[in-house]
């Protein structure tokens, strides 16, 4: 192989990352290269990600693979010890050209392939600017990192140290020149986005700063948030809500559970009532607003009155994109020495719950058909619906943004036809 290619694992902020970790090891002077963004979420994307790693090597011998990301900087020493791997990267290191500069020699030991440093000792994020992000029509803005909390099933803050927030004036700045190159949509993303600017003159929220950004951008036509925590919302964020049509109606939630005792035992900040409170405040100032969620299934001691409340949780939120995670023991964490379930019944209560966001996700595509939707076209023959609800759309071309009337769907993306004003 010649050239790049960069191999992500993980949420946004990874994918937006990658688009910086390529940029800067381009800018450095790298050639004939794998980068892999590990994600350390679950033992699963961990297991992928060192399966990735081993097909890259079958396939480009000759080629330096780095290894980086959460999982990288959690589990430094397992990666290094992998025989296909030629260095690896802390979070920190690998959104830096110097790092693809100074690369340890081939065939050098465990030891020596290491360029991680204490994820803790970094104290700010530098704002990146990312002009293109290859194959999406929307950009991701990373305008946070880090987490100040401690969950206690989560070894992400490890991977990621604590939370810091890119100043306001560099995210518009880069919010101006993505519009400017024709994105019709922008992302905000973060490891713990709501906890935006806590860290920052004057302490601005997220839902100020995304107040900021449509006023001062007016060429934003759509502006979405990544997975917020929903305890944290304030009035600016629901001001939006109610108020700014620039503004899109769907949330990602990290619910997590809907059980109180297991929220406490994971150490949540938000107990069910509040969740559903939330949900319902945020439907009543925007009908038309969707909501998906995280969700963990099989959290240590969970019995099967609190996997109900879960699942009762997901139906009276009417979630419309459930993500569900068997639950998985991260060494290091305090839920990992709490007593375990056996792992069948962990992925019984999984594919039970699964089972049920598939009900409220069909119930949502039905409640869609019949409406008509501004859709914004994807390069895959796919696009999104403001409320971020996929459409069949072949015939389009990627990045506009045309309405159209939804006719009925597959049980997984909706069907369309074209109003008179975009036929």
């Amino acid at each position: 192989m010649s050239g790049i290619e960069v191999i992500t694992f993980g949420c946004r902020l990874n994918t937006y990352e990658s688009e910086v970790m390529k940029a800067q090891a381009e800018k450095a002077g790298l050639n004939n290269a794998v980068l892999v963004n590990t994600c350390a979420v679950t033992g699963e994307a961990v297991r992928q990600a060192r399966q990735a790693i081993r097909r890259a090597r079958r396939d480009n011998p000759h080629a330096r693979i780095i290894v980086t990301g959460c999982a990288a900087q959690t589990e430094k020493q397992t990666f290094a010890a992998m025989p296909e791997v030629d260095a690896v990267l802390g979070n920190e290191e690998k959104l830096s050209s110097a790092s693809y500069r100074s690369l340890p020699d081939f065939g050098v030991s465990a030891e020596e392939k290491l360029r991680v440093n204490d994820i803790m000792s970094v104290k700010a994020t530098a704002p990146q600017m990312v002009r293109h992000i290859d194959a999406h029509v929307r950009a991701f803005i990373q305008v946070q990192n880090g987490c100040d909390h401690r969950c206690t099933f989560c070894i992400i803050p490890y991977g990621r140290g604590n939370s810091r927030s890119v100043p306001m004036g560099a995210v518009v700045d880069q919010a101006r020149r993505l519009a400017d190159s024709g994105y019709r949509e922008i992302v905000l993303t973060g490891v713990d986005a709501t906890s935006y600017g806590g860290d920052l003159p004057g302490a601005p929220t997220l839902g100020l700063l995304a107040k900021t950004l449509l006023k001062q951008v007016p060429d934003i036509r759509r502006l979405r948030l990544s997975s917020i925590d929903s305890i944290e919302a304030d009035a600016h964020l629901m001001d939006l809500i109610a108020e700014e049509p620039r503004f899109m109606p769907h949330l990602h939630l990290s619910l997590q559970h809907g059980d109180d005792m297991i929220l406490k035992r994971m150490k949540r900040r938000h107990l069910r009532a509040d969740a559903l409170r939330f949900i319902a405040d945020a439907r009543s100032l925007r009908p038309e607003m969707s909501f998906g969620a995280d969700m963990i299934a099989g959290f240590p001691t969970e019995t099967e009155e609190m996997f109900d409340n879960a699942v009762r949780l997901a139906e009276e939120a009417g979630i419309a994109h459930l993500h569900v995670f068997p639950y998985s023991p991260r060494p290091g964490t305090p839920a990992a020495r709490m007593p375990q379930l056996d792992r069948s019944l962990v992925k019984d209560r999984a594919a039970r719950l699964r089972a049920t966001g598939h009900r409220l996700h069909l119930s949502h595509l039905d409640g869609m058909v019949g409406t008509r939707q501004w859709l914004l076209v994807e390069n895959n023959g796919l696009a999104h619906t403001e409320n971020f609800t996929l459409v069949a759309a072949a015939d389009l071309r990627p990045g506009e943004l045309v309405p159209v009337t939804i006719t009925g769907h597959n049980g997984k993306h909706l069907d369309m036809q074209l109003t008179a004003a975009a036929a």
